[in-house]
């Protein structure tokens, strides 16, 4: 099962980022970024969007670099520790985020065209479930209430 799935998230992940790759330049770890603190109405660490996405720290790291450096994300001063900083999407990143979420729900649903929507309701709620006995983070609520940021 593990191989299955992982096999098939990678070639979902492949098929959605014909979207973003093609037309902004963007790779998968870039999307994650932007779509992580896309979900979010706050600003979150990178080590948050690290644990939320299963990303290795270091990948995270240089796709922050160049969203940065591409004025899609900013650093802002954690009011709570000075010290940290957390990131959230400028103007730019915003719309981005905004053009590209439909389209990439249009590929999804493109991609789940072989499932009736009772079947995709169950799919969605397997692997809830799965994530949930995992402990993984689903939510900003459940990620704050952690303490994993």
């Amino acid at each position: 099962m593990p191989f299955r799935l992982n096999r098939l998230a990678a070639e979902v992940s492949s098929a959605l980022a014909v979207e973003y790759q093609e037309r902004h330049g963007l790779d998968i770890p870039a999307w994650r970024v932007i779509a992580t603190l896309g979900f979010r109405n706050d600003a979150c660490s990178a080590q948050y969007i690290s644990q939320c996405t299963r990303t290795h720290k270091s990948t995270i790291s240089r796709a922050v670099t160049m969203l940065l450096h591409e004025g899609l994300i900013e650093r802002v001063e954690n009011e709570a520790d000075r010290r940290e900083f957390r990131l959230q999407l400028t103007k730019k990143g915003r719309a981005l985020y905004e053009e590209l979420f439909p389209q990439l729900l249009r590929r999804e649903d493109e991609i789940l065209a072989c499932l009736s929507a009772q079947e995709r309701k169950q799919l969605s709620a397997l692997l809830g479930k799965i994530e949930q006995s995992l402990d993984l983070i689903q939510t900003s609520e459940e990620a704050d209430a952690k303490q994993a940021y």
